[in-house]
């Protein structure tokens, strides 16, 4: 009896974790390094990645993880730029963003949702720097 009880126990635990190794396989890492397309530049790092578009200026907080899909629902900031002179004390309004969007190979999507502005989606290719043009 002790001994069926006791495979019994070990069955739900090896299908535990299982379970467990299962759900964390179907999430992978963003890679890290340069994205860029048009008006756009993120650098990824290991735990978050900087955005820098034409006049504004972002941070995705991690992890930076896609799904099994290659689709990716990640939070951050957005922080608008303006051109022309800046003062010292000038310190513009972050937004709370959302960054949505799948990676195929080296090829990114992404859309960026803030405020009650319109969404702006994005292609980026790994590795390229990106084409800014600032404000200035």
């Amino acid at each position: 009896m002790f001994c069926h009880k006791s495979i019994v126990v070990l069955l739900i635990v090896a299908l535990l974790l299982i379970t467990v190794n299962a759900k964390t396989q179907k999430k992978h890492r963003i890679a890290t390094g340069v994205w860029g397309g048009d008006h756009i530049r993120i650098e990824v790092g290991p735990k978050s990645a900087t955005v820098e578009y034409d006049c504004a200026t972002g941070v995705i907080n991690g992890p930076l993880v896609v799904d099994s899909n290659g689709e990716f629902n990640l939070r951050g900031i957005h922080k608008m730029e303006r051109g022309g002179p800046v003062r010292a004390d000038d310190n513009p309004k972050q937004h709370e963003a959302t960054y949505t969007g799948s990676i195929k190979g080296n090829s990114m999507t992404l859309t960026l949702k803030f405020a009650d502005f319109e969404p702006e989606t994005f292609k980026l290719e790994k590795g390229k720097p990106g084409e800014l043009f600032k404000c200035k």
